[in-house]
């Protein structure tokens, strides 16, 4: 407590004593829980922006070709920074959870959230499990942050899990900071992206994630803080949109193919309209993978509140909609040579082809660090 003197010296009060002041972040020190498409990604990159980063997986296998300086998938350009990496000495991999406490100012997040079998729901498992693990050793004030795709109300869950369950108690703050990685362009979505979207809770908050992503920042990326519920729905946001413009453009080319025009020429005159732009704005295959369903529709959801039940259901079936609209085959696209919709609105056609098979329609079953890769539009 503070004792203080009132302006004329007569009396005492009393005033709470402040909380301490938290120590500023300059450089955090990183995990990376999961070290999938995603995670791996991540802590390779960050690792050559010049953070100390220790990447966390279940997979001894994964691990240990990891820090061998093998990435266990197909990305362009992600070999070299891994070798780059861990040769810096700033990057290396376990399976040892406990490290990660002891180690991390700041932990992301990075685990798979496949579609349930039967149901176009996210599977939490993952998400869940690597939180409430993770959650005994966090000893000291950190951030632990969310950038698996969810549905909006999973980030208030599990604040409550790992306060609940961890000696730091109400010291360990929860964020969200939504991925938008492209197969094929994951390094340049990382290290140059579009934008970045910081849902928090607090000022600390705030200013830990933007010390982690500081050199991302100092080359101009915009930042948008918002709070944690819109940044859980700021990646199913941006998939439905995307969905819709796939949707409209396969459908104006089956109005093309009935009246005679020429779809090709109608994009291309679309998108030099300002207001409406040309990518994702070209006839050809839907989007499909195990990621669309709940990265494009049920993600908005959630937890039903008060008065906004229906609202949700409605958001819902809308987005689950223009989603199935998307992943259909146009019957134009069906009745043309490949040649002309490579490149098209199709996602995965535009990208560099992988000597891997992509994962479609079937959840991965594996331990909380498997994510799936993707084909969504970002």
């Amino acid at each position: 407590m503070l004792l203080t003197t009132d302006p004329k010296g007569s009396t005492m009060s009393t005033l709470a004593t402040p909380r301490p002041t938290t120590p500023r972040l300059t450089t955090p020190r990183l995990t990376v829980l999961g070290t999938g498409y995603l995670g791996a990604t991540h802590a390779i990159c960050m690792a050559v922006l010049g953070f100390e980063v220790l990447g966390v997986d279940t997979d001894r296998a994964k691990v240990d070709a990891l820090n061998e300086g093998r990435v266990p998938f197909y990305e362009p350009g992600l070999p070299e920074l891994l070798r780059k990496a861990l040769d810096s000495g700033r990057l290396s991999f376990t399976t040892d959870l406990s490290a990660a406490g002891d180690f991390g100012d700041v932990h992301f997040i990075c685990v798979g959230t496949p579609q349930q079998v039967g149901s176009h729901a996210a599977d939490l498992r993952y998400v869940e499990g690597v939180t409430r693990d993770l959650a005994p050793y966090l000893r000291r004030r950190c951030l632990v942050v969310g950038k698996s795709t969810v549905p909006v109300g999973t980030a208030a869950r599990l604040t409550r899990l790992v306060q609940d369950n961890a000696p730091a108690g109400t010291e360990v703050e929860l964020a969200w900071n939504p991925e938008f990685l492209r197969e094929g362009y994951a390094v340049e979505d990382t290290m140059r992206p579009d934008r970045l979207v910081f849902g928090v809770g607090s000022a600390w908050a705030e200013e830990s994630l933007r010390a982690a992503f500081a050199p991302v920042i100092g080359a101009g990326v915009p930042v948008v803080t918002t709070d944690i519920a819109t940044a859980e729905l700021v990646k199913v946001a941006a998939n439905s949109f995307l969905a819709t413009k796939i949707s409209y453009i396969n459908a104006m080319a089956e109005v093309c193919e009935a009246t005679g025009g020429d779809v090709q020429d109608l994009a291309t005159a679309l998108s030099y309209d300002s207001r409406i732009g040309g990518r994702f704005l070209h006839p050809g295959l839907g989007f499909g993978a195990a990621a669309c369903p709940r990265t494009s529709g049920p993600s908005c959801t959630g937890p039903r509140r008060s008065g906004s039940a229906g609202r949700s259901r409605s958001c819902a079936r809308w987005t689950r909609s223009t989603s199935a609209a998307a992943r259909a085959p146009s019957t134009w696209c069906a009745s043309k040579p490949a040649a002309r919709w490579t490149g098209s609105g199709c996602a995965a056609s535009a990208r560099p082809s992988s000597p891997t098979p992509t994962t479609s329609g079937t959840p991965r079953r594996s331990t909380w660090p498997g994510c799936c890769r993707r084909r969504a539009p970002s």
